[in-house]
């Protein structure tokens, strides 16, 4: 039990009705969840307003609640904390619950378009290798030293983060990677945390269904380096144009990478193949098992943090140099016929078009490229289109198909992305709504030799359809299609 004014701590409050000295359970935001002596948070979301639901809270047990509206009927014996903004006071309440936990540990965050999974997960993978006890927050996965726990989202709520966090606080954890996506800074799930470093990837066309602008999409990312403290540290990639934006208003520590630009941390690409890459970084060089010049920015964005955090330059390197690749980006496979399957998690513009350039700079074009590709539904309309018109673009042929159609008409969706295609490319392109049918197909139509790319899902296991989710992975599909093909 703690008492409510202890994890009030911190939180903007506007006025109080009953007695902060209520001795409570645990936090809940979610009504159905709530029991006897719990505090309920009140969340206005898209979807639903939590505010609806104070009266079944006190039903179920509540003896607090937290509002940024006062209900009209108040019952006895309830403490009712009138708040600025809920998701904020939400964030700072899990931190006091959970004895702030993060300023225990050493958290660095991840945050942009693309590479956020590959850097935290990787990060995780080096520092391990370094011998530390590490945790990971990431869209694949939630990794406390050695235990796994499956991932819902790519920045969790504030209770999961902080739950999380004080379990790797206990089981001896140093160091924690952590993805922090443009919703999660948006919806105040970071704030109250305290980070030591943030790294920025890269800004492109994405969740655009979520905020009116890019513009926004873009200052929603950069308050979260404009929250860092002087004792933190900035990386960002200065190649992209929004990399100094970053840069701008943050009291942390100025650190730079890129390919292209001087920078502190800098590389240039000496060999691509599928195996792997050979860079130098700044003067010396390394072998890397990663693919693609997305992966070289992915590389010195893990360098420069591992530097950063203490890490020799030169253990670095060699850290790095036994990294394996993550799960769902830039997988691939060769069948026995010789067919290359790769299996890519390339879900915005930017990321297929950066997937489709890599695999095209690295063959000797005698051989086809063949993409599978889909978008997600009640997601980003405007990307459908674009995404299209890449594959059409930069394959020998595309098929367009299904992706998580989750509660719109799959056909809906392929008519918005044929759209993109140009008429010069209708004859390379085929529709097939089924995703199954879609990778058999490419399958079928590949020859030795021949590449093909199924982009979109990645390391996901599922397919959501009207808002069920059916087993489905990819990778799995693919090879047991090729091994059929081979009998």
């Amino acid at each position: 039990m703690k008492i409510l004014k202890d994890i009030l701590y911190k939180v903007a409050i506007e006025s109080v009705k009953g007695s902060t000295e209520t001795a409570i359970q645990k936090i809940e935001f979610d009504s159905r969840k709530v029991e006897a002596n719990d505090v309920f948070v009140a969340i206005r979301g898209s979807l639903s307003n939590g505010h609806d639901y104070i009266e079944k809270a006190i039903q179920l047990g509540a003896k607090a609640i937290i509002c940024d509206t006062l209900p009209e009927n108040i019952t006895k014996d309830v403490t009712y904390i009138q708040v600025k903004d809920t998701n904020t006071a939400l964030a700072f309440m899990a931190a006091n619950y959970f004895e702030d936990p993060s300023a225990k540990l050493k958290l660095v965050g991840v945050t942009g378009t693309n590479g956020k999974t590959t850097i935290a997960s990787l990060l995780f993978q080096l520092f391990q290798k370094a011998g530390f006890k590490v945790g990971l927050l990431s869209t694949v996965k939630i990794m406390v030293d050695e235990k796994e726990y499956p991932a819902t989202h790519t920045t969790p709520d504030s209770l999961t983060i902080n739950h999380y966090l004080n379990e790797m606080v206990e089981a001896g954890v140093t160091h924690c990677f952590m993805e922090v996506s443009s919703h999660g800074i948006h919806q105040k799930r970071t704030e109250a945390l305290h980070f030591v470093g943030g790294i920025f990837t890269n800004l492109s066309h994405d969740h655009l269904d979520y905020h009116p602008t890019f513009a926004e999409y873009r200052d929603v990312k950069k308050s979260f380096f404009d929250s860092l403290p002087k004792s933190a540290f900035v990386l960002s990639n200065i190649d992209d144009k929004n990399g100094t934006v970053m840069l701008q208003n943050t009291a942390a520590k100025k650190q730079t990478y890129a390919l292209k630009s001087y920078a502190d941390y800098r590389a240039q690409i000496l060999e691509s193949q599928l195996s792997g890459l050979l860079l130098k970084v700044n003067d010396n060089e390394v072998w890397v098992k990663l693919i693609g010049t997305f992966n070289a920015y992915n590389v010195l964005a893990i360098y420069g943090t591992a530097v950063e955090l203490g890490i020799d330059s030169l253990e670095a390197l060699r850290l790095l140099s036994d990294l394996e690749s993550v799960s769902g980006r830039f997988q691939y496979i060769v069948s026995d016929g010789g067919i290359t399957a790769v299996v890519d998690y390339a879900h915005t513009p930017d990321a297929l078009e950066n997937v489709l350039k890599t695999i095209n700079d690295i063959r000797t074009k005698n051989e086809q490229l063949i993409t599978v590709v889909g978008c997600g539904g009640n997601r980003d309309k405007t990307k459908r289109p674009i995404m299209a018109k890449i594959a059409s673009d930069l394959s020998d042929k595309a098929i367009l198909t299904s992706d998580n159609p989750r509660n719109e008409d799959p056909e809906v969706i392929l008519d918005e992305m044929e759209q993109g295609v140009e008429p010069h490319n209708y004859k390379k392109m085929l529709r097939i709504t089924d995703r199954k049918q879609a990778i058999k197909t490419a399958c079928q139509l590949a020859q030795p030799k021949d590449i093909i790319l199924i982009a979109g899902k990645g390391h996901e296991t599922y397919q959501e359809i009207n808002g069920v989710r059916h087993h489905f992975d990819d990778m799995e599909t693919v090879k047991e299609i090729l091994e059929q093909l081979n009998k």
